[in-house]
């Protein structure tokens, strides 16, 4: 929608003239839809003028552009995060309509993201989460079209994996083929030395590209529904400082990784491994995610965000 008015202070002075020829320039252009050229024949000058008095009309404040849309809001928002947090891209949905699944719009966002940097022939590094499973149920039909292949950074995908269509004959995933989390320490280290497996996590770390999802420290978080963290585990964990977790390593509210004995028992590339991936995004929302995003974001383990709109104000808050 655009308007037509007075000039702003210390705009260009306008003579009387001008101003009305860029009204009338702006209503024809902007209200009804009328080309340059249409505008030229109506006034009595040529394109390149209307072009002229059109832009003057911008510079000076006499005509000002809004944008009608529910993504504006969402738009100014994922600036101010990309500021904010040093974020090299950010991606805000508006808030979810009452009775609309969120996840399914953070899914669909992340999805539309990735698809915007990946090109045909590249490598998908993928996390362990609901976040992670429901952005690659958009993308399935997009992989083998585009000869784009996925690889686990941590066990235990292979859960969820089969439900997207990607995994079997078609050789679009390699998956780490163990549990996120195993029995003791000593079982962990012999899984990652396995050969097959070894080639997994350092294949992981060749992509340009990474997906994870962000785990809260909530009694019904991702871990906890898996049956790879108790609800005591998850409270120990809180009180030792934990408010989310990536890739099954919980940290605190700076980003730092916890010095916590569960993380000897996980098959994944750890998240100091994964700083080697140039670009890697991270999809979480609502008022549970918010201290574990920002805990992520201030310890930069993720330099791409997807969130939706009251969980950016949040964060944007709490800086």
């Amino acid at each position: 929608m655009s308007q037509v008015t007075a000039p702003q202070d210390g705009a260009a002075v306008l003579d009387a003239e001008e101003i009305e020829q860029i009204s009338r320039a702006a209503w024809y252009y902007y209200n009804d839809g009328l080309t340059q050229n249409q505008i030229a024949d109506m006034l009595g000058v040529s394109r390149i003028k209307v072009s002229r008095l059109l832009e003057k009309g911008r510079q000076s404040g006499l005509i000002e552009l809004r944008i009608n849309s529910p993504h504006q809001g969402s738009m100014a928002l994922q600036e101010e995060l990309i500021a904010a947090f040093g974020l090299a891209d950010a991606r805000v949905v508006p808030a979810a309509p009452v009775g609309t699944a969120g996840a399914a719009r953070i899914g669909r966002a992340a999805a539309s993201l990735l698809m915007q940097h990946l090109v045909p022939n590249d490598l998908l590094a993928i996390g362990w989460g609901d976040a992670t499973s429901t952005t690659l149920r958009y993308m399935a039909p997009v992989f083998p079209q585009s000869n784009i292949s996925l690889v686990s950074l941590t066990g235990g995908v292979s859960a969820y994996i089969g439900t997207t269509g990607l995994y079997g004959p078609q050789g679009f995933a390699h998956l780490i083929p163990t549990p996120l989390r195993v029995s003791s320490p000593e079982l962990a280290e012999m899984l990652r030395l396995e050969p097959y497996v070894r080639h997994v996590l350092d294949m992981a770390l060749t992509a340009k590209l990474a997906m994870i999802g962000v785990g809260s420290v909530a009694r019904s978080a991702t871990l906890v529904r898996y049956g790879y963290c108790t609800a005591t585990e998850i409270e120990l964990f809180t009180r030792r400082g934990a408010v989310g977790d990536i890739l099954g390593y919980f940290y605190d509210r700076d980003g730092q990784i916890l010095d916590l004995e569960v993380h000897r028992h996980v098959v994944a590339v750890t998240p100091q491994d994964m700083r080697q991936i140039p670009s890697v995004v991270a999809a979480a929302a609502g008022p549970e995610k918010v201290e574990a995003i920002l805990g992520l974001l201030r310890g930069r383990l993720a330099n791409i965000l997807v969130t939706d709109e009251p969980t950016a104000r949040d964060l944007l808050r709490r800086i």
